[in-house]
């Protein structure tokens, strides 16, 4: 098993076995158990495992993204957009500060979604749609989340 591969494995241990409200909370417990990682690479982590963070009733967590709370996030992930910008090839997202990374996710797994990739800062998130005809469909659906 590659390094890469146990230290995901570790991740999902210790999602599933503690509440993570943050990635500071995990990257500190990934150092516990000796595995020293940068932020980026748990953020890579968690997007290639399908690890979202979640509003709940003490804050926020990490959990595993699952369908059948696809609905549920949606609404989150909704409520947390303030609103759209865009131009003729661009689209901004501004978010609730510290909020971005977490939509990006969120928007980087719609399927169909006319997104190549997205870049988070905290609270604003720039979308790279696949072609600049495909911007008004990524808003509308961006809108459509809002809703």
């Amino acid at each position: 098993m590659s390094s890469k591969q146990i230290r995901q494995s570790r991740i999902k241990e210790i999602i599933t076995s503690k509440k993570i409200a943050s990635q500071e909370d995990l990257l500190e417990r990934l150092n516990e158990s000796g595995f020293n990682t940068t932020q980026a690479t748990l953020s890579r982590d968690l997007h290639e495992i399908g690890i979202v963070r979640v509003p709940d009733e003490s804050g926020f967590k990490y959990v595993f993204h699952q369908e059948e709370t696809s609905q549920a996030i949606k609404q989150i992930i909704g409520m947390e957009i303030i609103n759209v910008l865009h131009n003729e090839s661009t689209i901004v997202v501004r978010t609730l500060p510290g909020r971005a990374q977490g939509v990006a996710i969120y928007l980087d797994r719609l399927p169909d979604s006319n997104i190549i990739g997205t870049v988070a800062g905290d609270d604003a998130i720039m979308i790279i749609p696949d072609a600049h005809g495909n911007v008004d469909k990524v808003v509308a659906k961006i809108k459509e989340i809002m809703a």
